[in-house]
C-alpha cells in the first residue's frame, strides 16, 4: 500500500523559514520520519514537495492511477486560495488527509481558511512534525476503514 504525501510552495524552506512557527526541523528529516513510521506500519511512504502549482496539479493527477490508497498534504500558501490543487484532488477516489505544521487556526485570519479542508477526510493541524506523523497514522485507518 502507498501513502502519497504531498508538501507545497515554501515548505522545501522548513528549518530555515520562521523557526518560531515551523521549529528548526527540515523537509528532508520530515520525509525521512514518515517513510521510517511508514515502514513500521507496513505502508510504502512516497514525499513529493513543488513549489510551482502545475507540478503539484500533475503529480495529483497520477496519484489517480499509479496505486496511490491515501493523500497527505500540507500545501502550504495554496491550502488557503488554489481551486486547481483543491480541484485536482477532488478528482482523487483515496482518503485525504490534511496537515500543517502550525496551527493554522491560531494565525493570520487568511489563513484560516482552507479550500482543502471540505473535501479532506480530516485536518491535523499544529503539532509540528508531529502532525505528519499523526497524519499518516489517520491515512491508514481511512484505508482501512
Amino acid at each position: 500500500m502507498k501513502i502519497l504525501t504531498l508538501n507545497g510552495i515554501n515548505l522545501n524552506m522548513f528549518g530555515k523559514r520562521d523557526p518560531a512557527q515551523y521549529g528548526t526541523v527540515t523537509l528532508a528529516e520530515i520525509d525521512a520520519q514518515l517513510i521510517a513510521l511508514g515502514k513500521e506500519l507496513g505502508v510504502e511512504v512516497e514525499c513529493f514537495q513543488t513549489n510551482i502549482e502545475g507540478e503539484m496539479a500533475e503529480r495529483i493527477h497520477r496519484a489517480h492511477s499509479d496505486g496511490t490508497a491515501a493523500v497527505l498534504i500540507n500545501a502550504g500558501a495554496w491550502t488557503h486560495y488554489s481551486y486547481g490543487i483543491r480541484d485536482a484532488l477532488a478528482i482523487l477516489k483515496c482518503p485525504i488527509i490534511e496537515v500543517h505544521m502550525s496551527n493554522i487556526h491560531a494565525r493570520e485570519e487568511f489563513r484560516h481558511h482552507s479550500v482543502i479542508g471540505p473535501i479532506a477526510k480530516g485536518q491535523i493541524a499544529g503539532f509540528g512534525v508531529d502532525s505528519y506523523l499523526l497524519g499518516l497514522r489517520a491515512a491508514l485507518s481511512a484505508v482501512k476503514g
